[in-house]
């Protein structure tokens, strides 16, 4: 099949960079990358011009660097806090995903696309976790996140009534006995 030869305006995982001579499927170019201006067409005008761009490109790169450096520290600043129902060994009922993080950090005045988050697989254990948050394909910043138990897990230690659990063992063993006879009766 035709491919399409493009050139990037904006980076893009698993493609390529800001500035970048592409070949794509037609279908990729003309229902994702262009209207989501991640790419125009490459033209030979454009292409004779692409020295020009890529200089734009980069001191546009360079300025959005900038801002997501600062960006990095604030969010490096923060400690986030998520309570989560809690089984046995720590293990969270569910799981805390990149969209709750996500959420978190906008309670705290902080707007972090939930796919910028990089989390590898849902948290699910209580204790602190460090999150990657992808910022600029040169920039990721770590954000703090302690996960803490709704319910204490159970422990050994607690005492248990035994007059209860041992009373009722007893009737329903007695019914049972009850019923294998009623069974053996009717020979």
């Amino acid at each position: 099949m035709a491919q399409v030869k493009l050139i990037l305006s904006e980076d893009v995982p698993k493609l390529g960079h800001a500035g970048d001579v592409i070949s794509v499927k037609p279908g990729y170019a003309r229902n994702y990358l262009v209207p989501q201006g991640l790419a125009i067409h490459a033209t030979t005008g454009r292409l004779t011009e692409l020295d020009h761009h890529k200089r734009l490109i980069e001191e546009r790169v360079a300025k959005q660097r900038t801002d997501r450096e600062a960006e990095r520290d604030r969010i490096q600043q923060v400690s986030l806090e998520v309570t989560a129902q809690v089984g046995g060994e720590g293990k969270l009922f569910g799981s805390v995903t990149a969209m709750r993080v996500a959420e978190l950090l906008l309670e705290k005045g902080i707007e972090v696309d939930r796919r910028r988050i990089d989390l590898g697989a849902p948290i699910k254990e209580v204790g602190e976790h460090t999150v990657p948050i992808r910022l600029h394909r040169d920039v990721t910043a770590e954000v703090k996140l302690v996960v803490l138990a709704a319910n204490p897990p159970p422990t050994a230690a607690a005492p248990v009534a035994d007059e209860e659990p041992s009373g009722r063992e007893e009737s329903r063993s007695d019914s049972a006995d009850d019923h294998a006879e009623d069974e053996g009766s009717d020979d």
